[in-house]
């Protein structure tokens, strides 16, 4: 069905081509899943297959890409639709309507389909990804996992023979990212739906791909074979397989299951150690422990920058500092309408200095607007909220963006310059901070990102590691992040956490709304999960997360009792049982 032939891609402008060798097939009715580091060219092999690469892109593609025998060089985007339905990472880019059942029905229209027939698969594909409720919502106020949702249903409806997914489950929580799966399954096997999809989140999806391909650097040649195959040399791969890496199973388990059918043995090795109850504090950076964090110098760090009319390109005045001891976050009884939704109900909430807290929830929860509450951006309807000691929508922007930073669900709000070590020049001097100092940050977070690359030339987690970089130049005491991992792969989520435990131990606080449970077992000490606005449950991580079969990680699934949640935590433990050490 979709064949590649010594397939290369190569941008106007670059030195290198970004895929080099790309010479597989992939038969009607498989499921092959497209996988590799950040920046790889997974989006530029996808984008071949729907024609965008080179007729929208640019750029020079050598060898041949064919879709239902049809040579993509020949055919353009327009030409392919009827076979080819494609989502790529951004949701927004791909409305052209205002409302959810009108985006659904807008390709079948385009299409010409009968009336009768646009309907029922409407009704079918409203039903079939939990959209009823929301068919006659604006389009922009969905969430962004919503949106994702809608996105995805808007190519399932003309019912195209191959679907072309990047990051399709980036943005959705767990149970709606497996119906989602669930719904391609389904395609594949009942339909032949023929099904290419690229995901950092292989947790979430290595387990239903027939096949999978991986791209191990910029410019090599793909690997393919199973997923067990691929995933015993892969350097991405899911923590049931880093937990299969660690006890030497052979085959590695793909599957919760399998590694639980296989861990009695590890789990009696486990059964006398106490996991560590504060990931965010146990595994810290060397010098970082489990005790509470002092308290930040005096006075709040340089301005974080912000986008628009609020962005300033001189030293602003510093406010005065919150009382020592005063909570870096604080909401009460707060409750936000938007029209007539209800988005928060009476939340209690108070985040500490140095303290990680995780909101999790599913999509449409509140998560965003708590985090946009607590920025200024959204004016509460009842209760109280302050921030860095102040009242966020009361405050001047800018005295509050020196208390409060957030980098957004879509990375590119902040980005403005035309290349990235012009970014960065202008988040320093934003900041008040040294040159160079978010040029580091980005090197720390995605290694070999060039001076002079456009942001928009980015992968969606590139940029999104370019935001966060700009945001924690000014080192804000209280910093937001809103699906701060979606786009990153392991590695560079990786690297995320060691530069987010390093700022909790200096005394910041951090509060991010995620759907990465591994990321929340990785990183919070505290889970606070939210449903139709109000707070469901508030706790330490390995407490919430354990009781919660939607948001335990895959180790705490495998080893349950037992309270394990990392990776990590279990090789420490395993260290220091051969060092003949305690493990505290």
């Amino acid at each position: 069905m979709i064949r590649f032939e010594d397939v290369s891609v190569t941008y106007d402008g670059a030195a290198a081509p970004t895929v080099t060798g790309v010479d597989f097939e992939v038969p009607e009715g498989e499921l092959v899943l497209l996988v590799g580091p950040s920046g790889v060219g997974k989006s530029t092999v996808l984008g071949a297959v729907s024609g965008l690469v080179p007729h929208f892109t640019g750029g020079t593609l050598r060898g041949r890409v064919t879709v239902a025998g049809r040579d993509t060089r020949t055919h353009k985007p327009r030409e392919l639709a009827d076979v080819v339905g494609t989502v790529g990472q951004d949701p927004l880019s791909h409305f052209v309507t205002d409302t959810v059942e009108e985006e659904l029905a807008y390709g079948m229209e385009s299409l010409g389909l009968a009336p009768d027939v646009m309907r029922r698969r409407v009704e079918e594909t409203l039903d079939l990804l939990g959209l009823a409720d929301l068919r006659d919502r604006p389009i922009a106020t969905l969430s962004g996992g919503q949106r994702q949702r809608v996105a995805i249903g808007s190519v399932l409806t003309p019912h195209p023979r191959v679907l072309v997914l990047d990051e399709p489950t980036s943005a959705l929580d767990p149970a709606a990212a497996e119906e989602v799966l669930a719904v391609l399954q389904r395609l594949v096997h009942d339909l032949g739906t023929t099904v290419l999809m690229a995901e950092h989140r292989l947790e979430r999806v290595v387990q239903y791909a027939d096949r999978v391909a991986l791209l191990p650097a910029p410019g090599a040649p793909p690997l393919l074979g199973t997923p067990a195959e691929v995933m015993a040399v892969s350097p991405v791969f899911p923590p049931v397989v880093g937990l299969g890496r660690l006890a030497d199973w052979a085959p590695l388990p793909l599957t919760v299951r399998d590694a639980r059918r296989r861990a009695g043995a590890l789990r009696d090795r486990l059964s006398t150690v106490v996991p560590d109850e504060a990931p965010g504090a146990q595994d810290g950076p060397p010098g970082a422990s489990g005790t509470a964090p002092s308290p930040p110098p005096a006075g709040p760090p340089a301005p974080v920058r912000r986008p628009g009319f609020l962005r300033r390109r001189r030293a602003l005045p510093r406010p005065a500092a919150p009382a020592p001891g005063a909570p870096a976050a604080l909401a009460g009884s707060l409750t936000v309408r938007r029209g007539r939704v209800e988005a928060l109900r009476r939340v209690d909430l108070t985040v500490a200095r140095g303290e990680t807290v995780a909101l999790m929830g599913r999509n449409g929860a509140g998560k965003s607007t708590l985090l946009g509450t607590l920025v200024g951006l959204v004016a509460p309807t009842a209760g109280t909220v302050r921030a860095g000691g102040a009242d966020p929508h009361r405050t001047a922007p800018r005295d509050l963006v020196r208390r409060v930073g957030l980098v957004p669900q879509e990375p590119r709000d902040l980005l403005y310059a035309d290349t990235v070590a012009a970014e960065c020049a202008a988040a320093d001097e934003d900041a008040g901070a040294a040159p160079g100092t978010c040029r580091a940050l980005v090197t720390g977070l995605l290694p070999g990102v060039d001076d002079d690359t456009h942001p928009r030339d980015l992968s969606e987690g590139q940029r999104l590691a370019l935001a966060l970089a700009v945001v924690l130049t000014a080192r804000p005491p209280l910093l937001l992040l809103d699906e701060p991992t979606r786009g990153l792969d392991y590695a560079a989520k990786s690297r995320l956490v060691a530069v987010l435990r390093a700022l909790a131990a200096e005394g910041h606080a951090i509060v991010l709304a995620t759907h990465d449970v591994e990321l929340a077992a990785e990183l919070a000490h505290r889970v606070v999960i939210l449903a139709d606005g109000e707070v469901v449950a508030d706790g330490p991580t390995a407490e919430v997360v354990v009781a919660s079969p939607s948001f335990a990680p895959q180790v705490t699934k495998v080893l349950a009792p037992q309270r394990w949640l990392t990776v990590a935590q279990v090789r420490r433990a395993l260290e220091d049982e051969r060092a003949g050490e305690p493990h505290v």
